[in-house]
């Protein structure tokens, strides 16, 4: 399997078990927010505030369309690129992709003390996060091959699940 493709709410571990998920593999490591952050040089609550959700994931677009197509990856997608049908077609149809799931309270918990959260500026973290994981659980159930709870397990264990289970269906790693 020459290109991975991690989806799920935030907080669900995408980006640390994917750069681990990588290493495993001998894969490179992309994270879509961080590309889109080094891009423009501007963090994702900066590019919240100055062009809106819609501004956002129209960069969020161009860079899913453009990292999908590179070979020997290990992709971090953020929790709401599934969103977009553009980009659940080029997920779909041009990797593995892999539902990491993790249950409202772990989410909660897991952003608790991060400000860098744009959807999450409210003054109900949990109905935010239960309202998010309402529209979008659907769509990483739809997307995806394989499904790996986070809730509990250290990054290396649930790696080396995610590892196992690619055994046994046969995906060659690297």
């Amino acid at each position: 399997m020459r290109r991975i493709f991690l989806v799920g709410p935030m907080g669900a571990g995408k980006t640390a078990i994917g750069r681990e998920l990588a290493r495993q593999l001998k894969l490179e490591f992309l994270d879509a927010d961080h590309e889109i952050e080094r891009r423009t040089g501007a963090d994702v609550a900066l590019i919240f505030e100055k062009e809106g959700e819609a501004g956002f994931r129209r960069r969020e677009r161009e860079v899913i369309e453009e990292l999908t197509r590179r070979d020997g990856v290990v992709l971090a997608t953020g929790g709401g690129a599934v969103l977009d049908p553009a980009n659940r077609e080029a997920l779909k149809s041009r990797g593995l992709v892999i539902y990491l799931k993790a249950s409202v309270d772990a989410q909660a918990a897991r952003t608790a003390q991060n400000r860098n959260r744009p959807l999450l500026h409210t003054d109900d973290r949990e109905t935010r996060l239960r309202e998010l994981f309402s529209v979008r659980a659907p769509l990483y159930e739809d997307l995806a091959e394989l499904t790996v709870d986070t809730d509990s397990g250290q990054v290396k264990q649930i790696s080396q699940r995610i590892m196992q289970e690619l055994g046994r269906r046969g995906v060659a790693p690297g």
